[in-house]
């Protein structure tokens, strides 16, 4: 079920990055699209006419795409604080007190990122930078074949603690009546969101960056999603911020002849039950632990709900990759630049200064990657196809934005009038340069 590669083969197949807008569009798809719009579009084609439409006519168009899109039909896009009150009836008591630990686990972790900002007063006056939360942030969370309670926790709370005033989050309905999983809800409650709102999809998107009647507009919008959420995001950058292009999740487990088996294959098949086109891959430069994990993978594939995708993930995009030592798996993770990275190895902790590109790196077998989708603190949240080159977890700095000070005294103008002037000349701005000559009889004279 799961392949054993050489590191040759592995670097053409499942270590190749691809970029993620130009994956092959499964057929199954096309002919969706062809049926909603009566034409062969591209996904990205698609999601710019629901985008246009939300645009143009709000609210009525929200309620046609979700009825379209979700079979559902609604009244209204908003759901009640009545209906969020009676969530906590339809979950169990247990998932609400884990609920809140994480929570709390959350907002300890974030609360501890420097934020500030800083103003230094020297002999030329003053410069620094003003540290100012965003005013709002709208938050997708995905509702299908596995609603994620924790996504709402992971990606409100850092904005809590940035200080945004106001948080919304998109979620699509799922059950024929139009109600959202209850426990989405008892989270958004939990994270204090302000106001949740029944879409899903590009339209939700379209709804958060234009705004309609009933969906506040938002600075920036955070949050996963599918192909066409994904897409609609990238469309609307720039009318708001977004957080990233995350696309399906992927661990990397680096592991030595230390490591358990049993426990090596529990992580691969934890990521691979995301999603078929989900990335879970080992590097080792045990064979002995390669065929063991193999073996245990059958095992306890037998016992997993959802192993059909499981199956097809590891099928598709896992594997187990030989090495030829741990500094080379090392290069290897650092050039794949995973979303998750997990080491079971003997000293993890040896290795951790060796690590450049990575979301999370998770050390050692108790500090496992599942943690991280839930309890352990740092937003779940992470740059996924290999952004982790250039890309950080979510986190509070996401949610805040800096603005420059410049409070130059006349004592300054000496030293960098003159610059000023000689840089405009040369590129040819003589109104900048006019603009910095006539600040020169405000030159303070050398004391003497």
């Amino acid at each position: 079920m799961i392949r054993i590669f050489e590191l040759e083969e592995a670097k053409e197949t499942i270590l190749e990055r691809k970029d993620w807008d130009r994956w092959e569009i499964p057929e199954r798809l096309q002919d969706g699209i062809e049926r909603l719009f009566g034409e062969r579009l591209s996904p990205s084609q698609a999601v710019e006419r629901i985008l246009d439409d939300v645009r143009s006519r709000g609210d009525e168009a929200l309620l046609e795409w979700t009825s379209k899109l979700d079979g559902v039909s609604l009244d209204s896009v908003e759901v009640s604080w009545e209906e969020i009150s009676r969530a906590y009836d339809l979950v169990p008591d247990d998932l609400v007190d884990a609920l809140e630990l994480a929570a709390e686990r959350i907002e300890e972790f974030h609360s501890r990122q420097p934020k500030g900002g800083w103003i230094d007063f020297e002999r030329d006056g003053a410069l620094g930078q003003l540290v100012r939360p965003l005013s709002s942030v709208g938050i997708y969370v995905p509702g299908g074949t596995a609603p994620l309670p924790s996504t709402v926790l992971m990606t409100a709370i850092p904005a809590r603690v940035a200080g945004v005033e106001f948080v919304s989050i998109a979620t699509p309905p799922k059950r024929p009546d139009g109600s959202v999983d209850p426990a989405i809800l008892v989270a958004a409650d939990i994270a204090d969101v302000d106001v949740v709102y029944r879409i899903g999809g590009a339209q939700a998107i379209g709804a958060m960056a234009f705004g309609t009647e009933s969906v506040r507009r938002v600075d920036k919008i955070v949050g996963p999603g599918n192909i066409f959420v994904t897409l609609a995001k990238k469309q609307v950058y720039g009318i708001v911020g977004i957080d990233g292009l995350p696309g399906p999740t992927e661990t990397v487990v680096i592991a030595d002849e230390h490591a358990e088996p049993e426990l090596v294959a529990a992580d691969l098949l934890a990521q691979a039950e995301h999603d078929v086109l989900a990335t879970a891959i080992l590097l080792t430069p045990s064979r002995k632990l390669a065929e063991a994990v193999q073996e245990e993978v059958e095992v306890q594939l037998l016992e997993l709900s959802r192993r059909e995708i499981v199956e097809a993930s590891l099928a598709g995009r896992g594997g187990i990759v030989l090495v030829t030592d741990l500094q080379e798996a090392v290069q290897v993770a650092n050039d794949f630049a995973p979303e998750h990275l997990c080491l079971l190895v003997q000293n993890p902790w040896e290795w951790l200064g060796e690590i450049r590109n990575a979301g999370g790196v998770f050390l050692g077998e108790s500090s496992f990657e599942v943690l991280g989708d839930y309890v352990a603190g740092p937003s779940h949240t992470m740059p996924t196809g290999g952004t982790a080159r250039f890309a950080s977890p979510l986190n509070v700095l996401d949610f805040v934005k800096i603005i420059s000070v410049v409070g130059l005294n006349r004592r300054a103008l000496e030293e960098v009038v003159p610059p000023a002037v000689r840089i405009a000349e040369a590129e040819g701005l003589t109104a900048h340069a006019n603009a910095a000559r006539k600040r020169e009889r405000m030159i303070e004279p050398e004391l003497s």
